[in-house]
């Protein structure tokens, strides 16, 4: 009867609205990479990493990583946890965003958007803008074991690439995920292809255009 078909469209409703919440929270479950660029000699950085963790608060779609250089290093004591991978890395960005000169706190998003680590107004909007940039079809990433498995498509070579970091109980700085190692993993061209994993400690992999471009994908261990 009418009736009836009118009340099957009225419960089919919700369920088809939830399907539609479903599919738009799958295609952002990919978080947007942010990486802060500090040092404990740099005045404005404690207001930095602690923005960052709001940041990582308020979101879940985002993945924060801190990496310390060591270029304010001369300003006081070297800070411990500066790694000159930080720096070569803050640079390729800074050349590649033709930006005048790398700076701290500097953030970074996806290795293609940046701001000071300290202006939330402008890193919420560089993390939105990251979002609705991103292709549906985009390569991925996915952990199994001691490998991860990268899939998908790509028209030019990136790079798969491990970082360790510091995390919950064994994090005792300020910083939001603060890294200790960087290693390539390996090249990856398209296709289906797994690559072995070696985590000592708390560990993320990024899929990323080569000489540290655009980050394509980013999938943590824990």
């Amino acid at each position: 009867s009418g009736y009836d078909a009118l009340m099957m469209r009225f419960l089919l409703l919700p369920l088809l609205a939830a399907l539609s919440l479903g599919s738009a929270a799958a295609e952002t479950t990919r978080p947007v990479l942010v990486e802060l660029f500090a040092n404990q000699n740099c005045p404005a950085c404690p207001k930095a990493h602690r923005t960052m963790k709001q940041i990582e608060a308020e979101r879940d779609d985002v993945f924060i990583l801190t990496w310390t250089v060591n270029y304010w290093d001369y300003l006081g004591e070297p800070d411990p946890m500066a790694l000159p991978v930080a720096k070569d890395r803050q640079m390729a960005y800074t050349d590649r965003l033709s930006l005048r000169a790398p700076y701290t706190p500097q953030s970074f998003y996806d290795g293609a958007k940046e701001c000071p680590g300290t202006r939330k107004r402008d890193i919420r909007r560089n993390i939105t803008k990251r979002i609705d940039a991103r292709a549906e079809d985009a390569p991925s990433l996915a952990v199994v074991e001691n490998t991860v498995q990268v899939m998908g498509a790509s028209a030019e070579t990136l790079e798969v690439k491990l970082v360790e970091y510091l995390s919950g109980e064994a994090n005792e700085t300020n910083m939001v995920n603060p890294v200790t190692k960087v290693d390539s993993l390996g090249l990856w061209m398209g296709g289906d292809e797994t690559f072995e994993l070696a985590c000592e400690t708390t560990c993320a992999v990024l899929l990323q255009e080569q000489d540290t471009g655009e980050v394509i994908a980013v999938q943590t261990l824990n």
